[in-house]
């Protein structure tokens, strides 16, 4: 693994990015999430911090200032051995490219296995069927140049990781993956 080193999660929801993310914490990377940037702005507003508040504040983040936006922000922040948790557009992963040392981790699961996960940890706006679940990440698939590009972003993710076993399993995927790195 390189001394100096940004890793980037993508994924779908209820994956595991914030598994992956507490891991890579305890191997003493600084944690940074563009989700926080946008949660931070709706606060400001006064919104409500529910998932489609912050789909929507984020999308229009991306609109006013462009589809990069949040990974500019997040960059002045970087310290060398970061994590930057929750990348969803395409011109966010081009700017942390840009870094010499960034590598982009793709994480997912099977749709039923997601779904239980959501409904364990229960965050707010975390769909209560499977039906809604499925409609939703569907529009974060979009290929809109300001909106949520889950699917497009896994593509062009540097390692996929499938998360479809146990958190440890996880972590023996992700400790494998450091190690290629």
């Amino acid at each position: 693994m390189k001394k100096k080193l940004v890793i980037g999660l993508t994924g779908t929801n209820a994956s595991g990015k914030g598994e992956v993310a507490n891991y890579l914490k305890k191997k003493h990377f600084t944690y940074h999430s563009l989700s926080d940037i946008i949660r931070e702005s709706a606060e400001k507003s006064g919104m409500e911090p529910t998932r489609e508040n912050l789909i929507s504040l984020g999308n229009k983040l991306r609109k006013r200032y462009g589809p990069a936006v949040l990974a500019r922000r997040v960059k002045k922040n970087l310290t060398g051995k970061d994590i930057v948790d929750s990348i969803r557009n395409i011109a966010e992963i081009k700017e942390l490219k840009k870094l010499p040392n960034f590598v982009l981790l793709g994480i997912d699961a099977p749709v039923s296995l997601r779904f239980k996960r959501s409904l364990k940890r229960k965050r707010a706006g975390d769909d209560k069927s499977l039906r809604e679940f499925i409609l939703k990440e569907n529009r974060e698939r979009s290929t809109f140049r300001t909106h949520q590009q889950l699917e497009l972003c896994l593509k062009k993710a540097d390692k996929k990781l499938i998360n479809n076993g146990s958190i440890k399993e996880l972590q023996k995927k992700v400790e494998r993956t450091l190690k290629s790195i």
